[in-house]
């Protein structure tokens, strides 16, 4: 005759362990989720800041004229914030064997979140030549 009956169940022992997994777990997905979020906000930022760069470069290619070398400041507002912009114009002559052609500029444009910021979102770089007439 048998007197000790089988154990149901999970010992004190089992849930505190068991707790003690789920919390970590827990922990590990909540800053997963929150470092995704900052993500988000974070590639949205630059996919704004890059539209404004590249309305900059369609501008120069819809006015078909032929950019002054210098630098220019500005800013466009899209998505509901502000976009602040800075453009390098610079002359890129083009060499290939023994003839050069100085009809081309190199445009470089930075977009910024403010003014103050330290480093630009999105820098494009581009090349356009003159209109032929």
């Amino acid at each position: 005759m048998k007197l000790s009956r089988p154990v149901k169940g999970f010992t004190l022992l089992e849930v505190l362990v068991a707790l003690g997994v789920l919390a970590v777990a827990l922990g590990a997905i909540t800053q997963s989720i929150g470092s995704s979020i900052n993500n988000v906000g974070h590639l949205k930022a630059k996919t704004y800041a890059h539209w404004v760069a590249m309305n900059r470069v369609a501008e120069h290619q819809v006015m078909q004229q032929f950019p002054n070398v210098g630098s220019e400041e500005g800013s466009e507002e899209m998505g509901g914030n502000e976009w602040f912009w800075k453009e390098t114009v610079v002359e890129a002559p083009l060499a290939a064997n023994d003839f050069s052609i100085n009809n081309v500029r190199r445009i470089s444009i930075e977009v910024r979140g403010t003014k103050d910021d330290a480093k630009p979102l999105v820098t494009i770089m581009t090349f356009i030549g003159q209109p032929i007439k």
